[in-house]
This record gives C-alpha cells, structure tokens and sequence, in this order.
C-alpha cells in the first residue's frame, strides 16, 4: 500500500513555531509530510530548517522551480494550508501566484487536487470585507476551509493569540476526510 502524503503549508503567523507538532501527528498516523512555506514563513524559522527538514525527510519548498526543473517531492494525496494569513487567502482567491506556495495553492485548486486552507488572522483582520469574500471564493472552488464556530479556526483580538493552541488537529482531521 503507497503511503499518503501530506503536503503541509504554512504561512508567516504565530503557530507556525509550533509546525512540529502536526508534523509529528501526521507522521504518526501513517502520513509521510512535506513542508512549504512562504518565503516570510522560511525567514521566521531559518533555525529550524535543517530539524525540520530532517524530520520529514524532504527539502522545504519555499520557492518557484526553474523550468524544467522536478520536484523534489512525492505526488501529494492532499495539501494543508495552515496556518493561512490574510494576504496568503486573499492572494489565493484572486487566483495570483507571487509565491510559490500561493501558486500550488492556486494550481491545486485548478486540477481539483485535495486542498484544506485554515486561517490564522485576528478578529481586526477578519472583519475586512475583502476577507469574508475570498473565504467564499475559496469555498465556492471546492476548498475545505475551516473557518468559524463550527468547523475551524476562530480569530481572537489584535495580540491576544494563543499559537500553541491553534486546532492544528482539525486541519489533520480534514485532511483524513478527504483521503
């Protein structure tokens, strides 16, 4: 049986220090897990590169291939998008591709590959109006966005964050659905 692989995609927000963790979780239900980050995201954790890229056994992606250039990962069964910033959602749903992360985001969405987008804003980001519409957008392309008090993630006040408890576990989860 071929292994699932999980292609887990993070923006620059707070929980991102804490990408170990579903790292590990994924890995332990069976998944093999390769990382992507924003080139902002790769900066804020620089440190911690060769750890992580150790732990999952592959390079982290932060970058656009040269032309004719192969991936250095294995065929994705899904991608998770989380933690998502604002730009990177809003980035997404107006279909442009300024990072390499937004451009797998946004080819994923055209060739129907399994995509999970959890954001990671405050409650002064989430109330801008472009946000609600691009979270639409996301959804009305066949994303599974986990966002509000039903399904996902909920933002909180402007520095009152909690990036250790972020509900990594419904990113997952969602991800298991879908596979």
């Amino acid at each position: 049986m071929t292994k699932r692989v999980l292609y887990l995609l993070g923006c620059a927000a707070p929980p991102l220090h804490y990408i170990d963790r579903p790292i590990r979780e994924a890995q332990a239900a069976g998944w093999s897990v390769c990382l992507g980050l924003t080139p902002t995201a790769e900066e804020w954790i620089a440190d911690r590169v060769p750890e992580l890229e150790e732990l999952t056994g592959h390079p982290i992606r932060s970058t656009k291939r040269r032309p004719g250039e192969t991936s250095p990962w294995p065929p994705l069964s899904v991608s998770v998008l989380a933690p998502a910033t604002l730009n990177t959602i809003n980035t997404i749903a107006l279909g442009l591709t300024t990072t390499w992360l937004a451009g797998h985001a946004v080819e994923a969405i055209g060739k129907r590959w399994p995509l999970v987008v959890m954001p990671c804003v405050n409650s002064a980001y989430a109330t801008h109006p472009q946000f609600d519409r691009s979270i639409e957008t996301l959804r009305g392309c066949g994303v599974r966005v986990l966002y509000g008090e039903l399904d996902g993630f909920v933002p909180n006040e402007p520095g009152q964050g909690q990036p250790e408890a972020y509900p990594w576990h419904l990113a997952l989860a969602a991800a298991r659905d879908i596979c």
